[in-house]
């Protein structure tokens, strides 16, 4: 028998993780504006918002992971196309300023940048400080279901925790593959729902034991 949705969402033991949502990869000046459109047009950042927003209204923690690179690539990946792309780009277009659309509240979340790697799941802190926060599922939201945040829920369930995707806060491109691994890859590692059901199962009063 499956998991309700409103018991894996417990406000005491989950978390809500954004995956690079920052100006470089969904604001005006994108490093790849194909996926910073797919996000646009399914309304991802307004949904990441909302989903912050009622994390933090039941005492939820709420954590942004970005991707940050030095103007000299200094202790970048060099391994991938994806990182020679990166590598060509000017030296000021990777932004991890975080988009001011997901209404990111500096006095209350956290702010765990990665130099390095696919994905912000392995040797970026996330996992210890989940572990420390007593965190048991997240909410993984954001960009990319390519490559970053495809890393972070395998990374997730790897070491145990349970991971809730809201397919309307997430993004790849182009969109028609993006839906395609939610249905036939992550549909078999998490559980996947949408953004008001998500708050909705967050904000659900519980019962004193």
């Amino acid at each position: 028998m499956g998991v309700e949705l409103k018991d894996l969402l417990d406000p005491a033991h989950t978390a809500v993780v954004t995956c690079e949502c920052q100006q470089g990869v969904l604001g005006e000046a994108a490093v790849f504006p194909a996926l910073a459109e797919a996000a646009a047009k399914a309304g991802l950042v307004e949904n990441v918002r909302l989903l912050c927003e009622a994390a933090r209204g039941v005492g939820v923690p709420v954590l942004h992971c970005t991707a940050v690179r030095r103007a000299d690539g200094l202790g970048a990946n060099r391994n991938a196309r994806l990182f020679a792309a990166a590598a060509r780009m000017p030296n000021d277009a990777f932004d991890p300023a975080l988009h001011p659309g997901i209404g990111a509240d500096p006095g209350r979340d956290l702010v765990l940048p990665r130099l390095h790697g696919l994905g912000p799941f392995q040797d970026t802190g996330l996992a210890s400080v989940l572990r420390n926060l007593g965190v048991t599922t997240v909410v993984v939201t954001g960009v990319s279901v390519n490559v970053a945040l495809l890393e972070l829920t395998m990374g997730a369930v790897d070491a145990g925790l349970q991971v809730v995707v809201p397919a309307d806060a997430v993004a790849g491109t182009p969109p028609e593959y993006a839906a395609d691994v939610l249905r036939h890859t992550l549909a078999l590692v998490a559980t996947l729902t949408d953004t008001a059901t998500a708050a909705a199962a967050l904000t659900t009063p519980r019962r004193e034991s």
